[in-house]
């Protein structure tokens, strides 16, 4: 059977947020990781568990970065136009930020001095917080719009800064990723350590899972009556060549809650949040190490896919010009190249799951210093 271009078009969009996800789930502990590390670690032995727990595996993780902005470029060329564009600041400093890994990595125990490793790891908590915070910060100025618009023959000028970015309510979704991730760092360390490390990892982590509630809680009722989302207004062709000028959006608060109203499936979404937040403080603070991570991996899926869905169609609104907003239905590429790249992900994707699943089946158990110590290739 073939796939309409419709179809594909959902189907892209679908991919593009499981790779997402797949990103803020599989690096999302080594971001939590880095951002509790100085806290949980008090002395050079124990921050060296928590290093070496994420060590063999955070490069693999960071494959859905990679992913993601390959999907982005190839399937969604405007999005990444805007995107890549506008936001290039932000961006370069995420890039800064996680440069700071692999380096920190290698260099912290090079040389035994207590202040160049005490260095070392608060730049790797660096390189934790800083994207952990941009990336909310990016999903939160997507749902209040980014001020870029096209011509008539589809250039794009960019009207905004890097401190425009920096919205009240932008930061509070930075605040949401924050404690989602360190909420799932907590319970990853608690998953692969033991002792004292466990338990302040568990008690950070569920720290940051009441403060995930909240903010959650927060930011929801803030995007339903405090900002305004955006509606196409008639009917959109979804199977016509991209063109978002073809195509009439207004503004109006609680828009964004338009999708719960006529698709009641989609609140499934915020309940996962809700639920998986909830999980995981009860499995940290309960010493059920396994059902704060099961809990945690829902809480992020749930948050990730609340966005996603209560911005259907729309990927990246314009509140400069709002029919330049881009969406599902006129922001893709071609037929052809969305059936080639669903072909070559059909292909390359389940290899990656499948290598992935081995790996962590390699370097299953817990971290602990006699292992570090006993490991001479460890961090």
């Amino acid at each position: 059977m073939t796939l309409d271009y419709e179809s594909l078009r959902v189907i892209w969009w679908l991919l593009l947020g499981v790779l997402l996800t797949g990103f803020a789930v599989m690096d999302g502990f080594d971001l939590g990781t880095g951002i509790l590390l100085p806290f949980v670690g008090r002395n050079d032995a124990e921050r060296r568990v928590v290093i070496n727990t994420v060590g063999p595996v955070w490069e693999g993780n960071q494959v859905w970065l990679i992913l993601g902005a390959g999907a982005i470029f190839a399937a969604w060329p405007l999005i990444y136009a805007v995107a890549f564009s506008g936001f290039y600041l932000a961006m370069f400093l995420v890039l800064c930020s996680l440069i700071l890994r692999p380096v920190g990595f290698k260099y912290r125990s090079k040389m035994p001095g207590k202040t160049w490793r005490s260095s070392w790891d608060w730049l790797l908590f660096v390189g934790g917080f800083v994207p952990a915070l941009i990336f909310g910060v990016a999903m939160g100025n997507a749902l209040e719009g980014a001020p870029f618009r096209f011509d008539e023959t589809m250039r794009m000028s960019y009207d905004g800064n890097l401190f425009g970015l920096l919205s009240p309510y932008a930061l509070v979704c930075g605040l949401v990723s924050v404690a989602m991730l360190t909420l799932h760092g907590g319970a990853y360390l608690a998953l692969k350590t033991e002792g004292i490390v466990a338990a302040r990892a568990s008690r950070l982590g569920a720290f940051a899972g009441i403060a995930l509630i909240v903010l959650f809680a927060t930011a929801g009722a803030w995007t339903a009556y405090g900002i305004e989302g955006y509606r196409i207004v008639g009917t959109l062709a979804h199977d016509a060549a991209s063109n978002p000028l073809a195509k009439t959006v207004s503004r109006a608060t609680g828009a964004w809650l338009d999708n719960y109203s006529t698709m009641p499936l989609t609140l499934a979404a915020p309940a996962l949040g809700f639920i998986g937040a909830m999980l995981g403080v009860f499995g940290l603070g309960s010493a059920k190490p396994i059902i704060g991570f099961i809990g945690s991996t829902t809480a992020v899926v749930g948050v990730v896919a609340t966005a996603g869905v209560s911005m259907f169609p729309f990927i990246l609104p314009s509140f400069l010009d709002l029919s330049s907003s881009l969406t599902v239905w006129d922001a893709s590429s071609s037929k052809t190249t969305l059936v080639i790249m669903l072909v070559a992900a059909l292909i390359f994707v389940p290899i990656i799951l499948a290598y992935t699943a081995y790996v962590y089946n390699v370097v299953w158990g817990k971290v602990t210093t006699k292992t570090v110590e006993a490991d001479h290739m460890s961090y």
